[in-house]
């Protein structure tokens, strides 16, 4: 009898994951469909841990009640608002999450998806291969980051990282998050209101969930104005779509980038019919380089915690070791 613990990976299966896991643990991986309930029902008593990879509500707490000696989960990704903390709180089961690895990938994404917005360089490349620049040339684009100053919603890693990189653009920055950051210099504000009414140009870098949703809403959009900007690089639900639609139509706002959708891949249609919004499928850490980065770190603490010894990168709300209940 093996005395290897029981893991489950939830998710797509990562040869980097699968490979590290397989050979310390007993590595159970979850298909699609009706055979993961099959293997749920013949190890699921003995699971101490998951690796998850990925999609909305993979780790509701019903889901989690499967495993009644679950101690442990490494979610793939920054985020993990697919997983109940609030279960897992009550449980004593330290969530893992992949900070800092892709914090400067996604800040380089978030400023070519700004330099592409700005600068309309995804709408002049279309421009030419449409054969349009033998009739003429591409029209001057009427925004610029010369005179522009943005405003973070949100200020953690890689907010930092890309507030860094405006720095180097020569562009000011102010932020807005639920508290002032130590050790920062650029201007606070706590209404979120207020600081669109003083910018014009906002990049959300913020945890989703139901404390931001619809944070930019037709409010913001209106005190944002005509010159206005928005770049989502957080989550689908930190912008009302409707909102942003309507402020797009009617010029409340110049334009948009969006790298997050609400119903991944799905994306509305009439984002995909406009002409001053640019759209990215989901790029944010979406490199080679950093997504291997961000496995080993899934493989890692997991190892860690099969070791007994200290956790990578556990979550604020589930800190290792495990806290007492009051």
């Amino acid at each position: 009898m093996s005395d290897k613990a029981d893991v489950v990976l939830i998710g797509v299966p990562k040869k980097l994951i699968v490979d590290g896991l397989s050979g310390p643990f007993n590595l159970h991986v979850l298909p699609k469909g009706g055979d993961a309930e099959t293997i749920i029902g013949k190890v699921g008593g003995n699971v101490r841990a998951a690796a998850v990879t990925g999609a909305p509500d993979t780790m509701r707490a019903d889901v989690m009640a499967r495993f009644p000696k679950l101690e442990m989960v490494s979610s793939f990704g920054v985020g993990y608002d697919n997983i109940d903390v609030k279960y897992a709180v009550d449980h004593k089961i330290v969530v893992c999450n992949t900070p800092e690895v892709l914090n400067e990938e996604v800040a380089d994404t978030a400023l070519g998806l700004l330099l592409c917005t700005v600068r309309e360089f995804s709408r002049a490349e279309r421009f030419l291969r449409a054969g349009k620049w033998v009739q003429g040339q591409y029209p001057l684009s009427r925004a610029t980051l010369r005179d522009r100053t943005v405003g973070m919603i949100g200020l953690g890693r890689i907010g930092r990282a890309i507030a860094r990189r405006l720095e180097g653009f020569g562009v000011p920055v102010v932020y807005h998050s639920r508290n002032p950051q130590a050790g920062v210099s650029y201007k606070y504000y706590g209404k979120l209101v207020d600081m669109a009414r003083d910018v014009d140009t906002l990049i959300a870098i913020t945890p989703g969930g139901p404390s931001t949703k619809h944070l930019i809403n037709a409010e913001v959009l209106a005190a944002l104005g005509p010159r206005g900007i928005v770049i989502n690089m957080s989550r689908g639900t930190v912008v009302d779509d409707a909102a942003l639609i309507k402020a797009l139509r009617d010029k409340t706002i110049h334009s948009a980038g969006l790298d997050v959708f609400v119903n991944e891949p799905e994306v509305p249609k009439e984002y995909m019919e406009m002409d001053n919004i640019v759209l990215f499928p989901h790029l944010g850490s979406s490199s080679v380089f950093t997504r291997q980065k961000m496995e080993q770190l899934v493989v890692d603490n997991l190892l860690a915690w099969g070791a007994g010894k200290p956790l990578l990168s556990p979550v604020p709300e589930t800190p290792w070791p495990p806290q007492k209940r009051s």
